[in-house]
């Protein structure tokens, strides 16, 4: 009989639950639940509903049961950055807060006068990005110092949830790693760092590394579901799964993870902490077997998945593409890594104020705004290559994307076109194939990630623009 793996998926606005077999040579693919998801506000502040996300992550477990598929593994994968407090009765402590939320607003100038940014990148091989962990906490300390008193755990959200199957406490280091406090050296937490920031040292426990066992479901997780099963670490930061399942057998390719952010990088064996590669942005998050992904956060689809929503999701992605080509001349552009499309009140709104505070035509039709969206972000991509090309001094011939953004066949032949590069787009459901991936790999279906990528690139389509 063969293997079974859930790979259970969830993303900023939306997560689902993609069991995972091998057959025949080739990893084949079932959706068994899917759910929304999104920031909530509460108490003035952008939060996570972890009590709504953990109900459908046992509800997409059970779905294993009525259909007659056991996994022999679960593991579970989300965006990055964000964490729950625990107390010494394993209780969160106050909210879960997102990290759209703005309570990190000036969280980096208190930050900077314990250390500068250049030290701590050197130190860390971060990009500065407002959100990140080591601004949440200082957020913290500042604004609720008590709950940073009472903490025994830090614990990143996918972390907490394999805590809640199965009491075990377990660290990701992938997923750590983004948080900016996590040393490329030692590839460790940088106790020191820590410390020297007034952040409780005690609660942050020792990394483990992608394909580590957490445990088995616990009695009472057991006893709902209706089977047990072993819950194995995947690359728990949904970029560092995507990446994974990059099909490719080169070394050294250009990939972008392309969902509601773009990440867009390189694997390199050394973390790129120089002061070049700091002043573009780019960062080093850390990766399976101790790759790092020295990679540059872009908005992402973001922005057309708001729009989106602004329209009340009157129009597929695909419909909004075919709106962006007929308008392609629209010569209006954006910087898509501004802060005002972060987490605007209106995102079409944000776009026109913008065109019109650099004095470009405004856009006035959905056309118009996807395609403003659309070759921004693909010039973006170009900018980008020329970039890593620039700090790492190598050329590279080709991008591979991969999520859901691999989809959007505009794009792709924008980014073909503008960056001068062939363009291999898919798999689709990259994040949830490199969870996967990673249990496999755990269990022997696979000797290791060349042979698994090799695998993905037999088993899905993947689309060729030149």
């Amino acid at each position: 009989m063969k293997n079974y793996y859930l790979a259970v998926d969830i993303g900023a606005s939306s997560g689902r639950h993609m069991l995972g077999s091998v057959e025949d040579g080739k990893i084949r693919l079932e959706e068994i639940h899917r759910f929304e998801n999104g920031m909530v506000k509460k108490d003035g502040h952008l939060c996570w509903d972890t009590e709504h996300l953990f109900a459908e992550i046992m509800a997409g477990i059970k779905k294993c049961r009525e259909i007659g598929k056991i996994p022999v593994s679960v593991g579970i994968d989300t965006w990055a950055v964000d964490y729950v407090l625990l107390d010494k009765d394993d209780q969160v402590l106050g909210n879960t807060y997102g990290y759209r939320d703005s309570r990190t607003k000036g969280m980096d100038e208190e930050v900077y006068k314990i250390i500068p940014l250049e030290k701590l990148y050197e130190r860390t091989g971060i990009q500065k990005q407002i959100f990140n962990t080591i601004y949440q906490l200082m957020a913290v300390k500042q604004q609720e110092p008590e709950l940073m008193e009472q903490a025994e755990d830090f614990i990143m959200l996918p972390d907490y949830f394999h805590f809640l199957l199965t009491g075990n406490k377990v660290n990701d280091y992938t997923n750590a790693t983004s948080g900016q406090l996590v040393s490329p050296e030692t590839k460790d937490w940088d106790y020191d760092l820590i410390e020297s920031l007034g952040y409780k040292k005690s609660m942050f426990k020792p990394l483990s590394m992608p394909g580590t066992t957490v445990g088995t479901f616990s009695k009472e997780i057991e006893e709902e579901v209706g089977f047990s099963c072993e819950v194995v670490l995947p690359a728990t930061h949904d970029t560092a799964s995507a990446v994974m399942a990059v099909p490719t057998l080169r070394h050294e390719c250009l990939y972008i993870s392309s969902g509601t952010w773009s990440l867009m990088g390189i694997e390199s064996e050394k973390a790129i902490c120089t002061k070049e590669s700091m002043e573009k942005n780019f960062t080093n998050e850390g990766g399976y077997e101790y790759r790092f992904r020295f990679l540059k956060n872009i908005m992402g689809l973001w922005m057309i998945q708001s729009v989106r929503h602004e329209l009340d999701d009157a129009y597929s992605f695909a419909q909004l593409c075919d709106m962006a080509v007929e308008e392609q001349d629209f010569p209006s552009r954006v910087d898509v890594n501004a802060d005002c499309f972060l987490a605007p009140e209106n995102m079409t709104e944000a776009i026109r104020s913008y065109c019109r505070n650099t004095d470009q035509k405004v856009p006035e039709t959905t056309g118009q705004i996807a395609t403003v969206i659309y070759q921004s972000l693909a010039e973006s991509y170009a900018e980008t290559v020329a970039e890593i090309e620039q700090i790492t001094g190598q050329e590279f011939g080709a991008i591979h994307i991969v999520g859901g953004g691999s989809n959007a066949d505009y794009l792709n032949r924008l980014t073909a076109r503008k960056s001068g590069k062939t363009v291999y787009a898919g798999p689709g459901e990259a994040t949830a194939i490199g969870n996967l991936a990673a249990q496999m790999i755990k269990s022997g279906e696979f000797a290791g990630l060349m042979e698994v990528r090799k695998c993905i690139y037999d088993s899905f389509g993947i689309e060729t623009y030149l």
